[in-house]
């Protein structure tokens, strides 16, 4: 056996498929290009299963990757286990319809063998039962011996995923020896550590029919995979895979910051290995875009990342810490996987930034989770209720399964039933908030009805303004009707139509229709059933089926929108310049007025970065930048590197919007010819909408040049109250401010002054109860600061006394007490008076025995208030 880092094995790897002709590919993003089925890429043969069922074609019949995964479905034996994790690395070679079990077993125990120097007689073989032609290779060829090869059922030796393509597998383990196994007699299939699996060849060579016969493919298929992390394991000679250079890197430094020692003890183990595997998988899944949140992957990244916290909060570290353990992924990953590196900061910014987050919510969360479990206990029950689980989850941003992992720790289980029901309760409520949502059902299969009776609808609105057309049908209160007439509204649909239809975030045009004796105007246009329909008002005349009709789209309003859209194809590529390529389009709002833009970014972006943004875009409106519109197949947009929305459906024929060399996305929107035709971009304000989403709002054109105008008119308007020159404005406010301060300084002397005086006074008038000195006192216009300060005054006067005192403020009043140590050890109490005191205004409050402040709603019943103290001292 040769020691290797894991760099080392990787390379060598490649390096070896590469001298068989595989051609060398970079992993695949983590998120799924085009592939909805999948929320995370889980295996190496992901992102090739359309080159396995033959919808496309592979660049290389033979290929070799490293492909990062993520899997999170045994999260909760992270840690507990030697070889479970939540991100791995899979090595494969594949052939797409070129070599098969003969080279594919060969050169898989030649690797093994020859390049790693793993001992042949402690490699074991699997194989499908039934699958003679593997047994002949390994036993004959090969020369494994026959005691070492397993034949196993169909369950643990043959893939597939329903009908299609499948076949059987062959796996290739590796005997530890018995320090590892769970006694003498184990053997292969045992669950313990003894047998590990190295490397598991799939020879996809059947297709399952819906009537389960399995039929020979005429191009048969190899797709093999190696943990990267169990060959670490293996040739540093390593326990388990947290002992490799993967992983002890990271340990170290967890352990570094905390006062806990690795191997000390079962249960600080269990909580640095989960931290550590967990930062893997939230560093490499934000590297490829996918940011926490509340749905889909980002709930996945949000989970692991909240579960990592818990257990570094286990470990006495000090939140946030996760971030700053980045840099070391980034130091044993970073020479492979280049992105890391260039996103390394981003990376460190959005995970420090939810660990804060999460910060703020933990310690409520889990002390009401305590109070729950404390309350079972009394009862001697021992599942927490669902929706105690679904308040947890939905107040507290707590996961269920985190609910459910701490719940397990303690003894308890989780109603999950009762949880999936106050899930549903709540997914009733969303749906019927949504009843006005669209089109009504019958409308919308009226709506079908026509598409399919007349075909889909024609738009000629990119290169035709207006048109001669014909009306092919009106519907009118969800009803096809033949006429209409002045007054009504109703919903036409022509044979051919300039008018945009809203979509892709661009409101749809408006305009006018007409005839020789009708005039309609065109209120909205939509799209429905794959239809556009137009929103009329017939404003004089009537208007029938099959009438000839003039239309035209308001020209000013579509120049006005065409110019917004083309900016946010501006600002989409100045967003990506300047915060970084996590950057993605979230939704958009195009109108003649204005823009909105929304994209993923994990903080506020600054003044600076607003600045930096708006001059790019303006640099590419000057240098009036062509505007090219073609259509094309979509595989051949994509090699061309057009930027499309996540989760969009696009069909084999795209439109892509190109702007000079600068911005190339999917879109089938209206736009300006020449970027100079924007004229001017202003943005006019940045917002947070949503957790990891931003939203910029801007303008454009003659709507950007009324902004500026605005906004000088107010600065004029304002220099004018200054009685100052519009340059001389931000000094002239500096110097009031200034001033403002050292009057309000001024001020609060003048009332320490004022207060030291009273207090001189009321010592001098303290009345005496109980033998004790007590000053009570409505002391006017003061506030709790004011108040302190005359108790602190009147405490020195006072060699033993109680100080309570009181004032108006509006619609309020405030409360001090002050009590001296000799009467506090007598029984009296700052806290427990002035809480009584202040009911009586209808407030409360309290403090500590010496000091105390409280504040009440009802100013006009301080002096009943004051009143009530009395009685409360003398009753001491």
């Amino acid at each position: 056996m040769i020691e290797m880092s894991s760099t080392q094995i990787r390379q060598k790897f490649l390096d070896f498929f590469a001298d068989k002709g595989h051609q060398v590919l970079p992993s695949a993003p983590l998120v799924p290009q085009n592939d909805p089925t999948l929320l995370w890429i889980n295996a190496g043969m992901a992102p090739f299963k359309d080159y396995f069922n033959g919808s496309a074609t592979p660049p290389n019949s033979r290929i070799v990757t490293s492909q990062k995964c993520i899997r999170t479905n045994d999260i909760t034996n992270v840690g507990k286990t030697a070889r479970h994790h939540t991100f791995f690395e899979m090595l494969g070679n594949f052939s797409f319809g070129d070599y098969f079990k003969e080279e594919a077993i060969d050169w898989a125990y030649q690797f093994l063998t020859e390049e790693l120097g793993l001992e042949e007689d402690k490699l074991w073989i699997s194989i499908y039962k039934d699958d003679d032609r593997a047994f002949e290779i390994w036993h004959h060829e090969i020369g494994v011996p026959q005691d070492r090869i397993v034949r196993m059922d169909k369950d643990e030796n043959f893939w597939e995923i329903g009908i299609g393509p499948c076949g059987p597998c062959s796996e290739i383990h590796y005997d530890r020896g018995i320090d590892f196994g769970c006694d003498d007699g184990c053997e292969l299939g045992c669950d313990c550590d003894r047998y590990l699996e190295v490397w598991n060849l799939v020879f996809t060579q059947y297709n399952k029919t819906v009537d389960g016969e399995y039929l020979d493919l005429p191009n048969k298929n190899i797709d093999t995979g190696v943990g990267l992390e169990r060959l670490a394991s293996l040739l540093q000679e390593a326990p388990t895979n947290f002992e490799t250079d993967l992983f002890m890197p990271l340990i170290e430094f967890i352990t570094q910051n905390c006062d806990v020692e690795y191997g000390q003890s079962e249960e600080t183990d269990l909580s640095i290995k989960v931290i550590a595997d967990h930062i893997r998988s939230i560093t490499f899944a934000i590297g490829d875009g996918a940011l926490p949140s509340n749905e889909g992957r980002g709930y996945v990244v949000r989970r692991v990342l909240r579960r990592a916290v818990r257990y570094a909060k286990v470990l006495g570290l000090e939140v946030p810490f996760l971030h700053k353990i980045v840099a070391i992924v980034v130091d044993i990953m970073g020479e492979h996987y280049s992105e890391l590196v260039k996103r390394e900061e981003q990376i460190m910014k959005i995970i420090k930034q939810e660990e804060l987050r999460f910060e703020e919510t933990l310690e409520q969360g889990m002390n009401i989770l305590d109070e729950v479990i404390a309350e079972l206990e009394e009862d001697g029950l021992k599942q927490i209720p669902g929706d105690k689980v679904f308040m947890l989850y939905d107040t507290y941003g707590f996961p269920a399964e985190l609910t459910e992992e701490i719940a397990l720790e303690q003894g308890f289980e989780v109603d999950h039933d009762g949880f999936e029901e106050a899930m549903q309760q709540q997914r009733n409520r969303a749906r019927e908030a949504r009843e006005d949502y669209d089109q009504g059902h019958s409308e919308l299969e009226l709506f079908k009805g026509l598409r399919d009776e007349l075909g889909v609808s024609k738009f000629i609105g990119y290169d035709h303004k207006a048109a001669t057309t014909e009306v092919l049908a009106i519907v009118k209160d969800e009803q096809e009707i033949t006429k209409i007439t002045t007054g009504e509204e109703a919903k036409i649909i022509l044979e051919k139509t300039p008018f945009y239809a809203e979509s892709g975030g661009q409101v749809g045009d408006q305009g006018i229709i007409k005839t020789d004796c009708a005039s309609l105007k065109v209120i909205e246009v939509q799209e429905v059933a794959d239809i556009i329909v137009h929103q009329v008002e017939l404003e004089r005349g009537s208007l029938e089926v099959g009438e000839e009709v003039e239309v035209e789209i308001a020209s000013g309003l579509r120049a006005a929108t065409a110019r917004n859209h083309t900016a946010t194809h501006l600002l989409q590529q100045a967003l990506k310049e300047v915060l970084g390529d996590h950057v993605k389009q979230s939704g958009s709002l195009v109108t003649p007025e204005r823009l909105r833009f929304d994209f993923t970014h994990f903080e506020a972006v600054t003044e600076e970065q607003l600045c930096k943004i708006e001059e790019i875009v303006n640099q590419k409106v000057i240098a009036n930048l062509a505007m090219v519109t073609e259509k094309m197949e979509l595989e051949e947009a994509k090699q061309l590197g057009a930027t499309a929305l996540f989760g969009e459906k696009y069909g084999e024929q795209v439109r892509i919007v190109k702007i000079g060399d600068y911005s190339l996305e999917l879109c089938g929107g209206t736009h300006v010819d020449y970027t100079g035709e924007i004229g001017f971009f202003k943005i006019l304000d940045e917002s947070g909408i949503a957790a990891g989403v931003r939203r910029i709002e801007a303008v454009t054109g003659q709507a950007g040049l009324n902004y500026v105008q605005q906004q000088e008119d107010m600065i004029a308007d304002l220099a004018d109250k200054l009685r100052a020159n519009p340059a001389e404005v931000v000094d002239k406010v500096d110097s009031l401010q200034n001033k403002v301060k050292s009057l309000q300084k001024e001020i609060t002397g003048l009332k320490d002054k004022l207060a030291s005086s009273q207090s001189e006074d009321l010592a001098s008038q303290a009345e005496e109860i109980n033998g004790i000195d007590v000053v009570i006192d409505e002391a006017d216009g003061l506030d709790n600061t004011g108040l302190r300060k005359m108790g602190d005054n009147l405490k020195q006067e006072l060699d033993s006394g109680i100080i309570i005192l009181g004032s108006k403020l509006k619609e309020k009043v405030v409360f001090v007490a002050m009590i001296t140590d000799d009467l506090v050890e007598q029984g009296y109490h700052a806290g427990e008076i002035i809480g009584q005191v202040a009911q009586v205004a209808g407030g409360g409050g309290g403090g500590r025995p010496t000091m105390a402040q409280a504040g009440g709603s009802q100013p006009d019943k301080l002096t009943a208030a004051l009143e009530k103290a009395r009685e409360i001292i003398a009753g001491v």
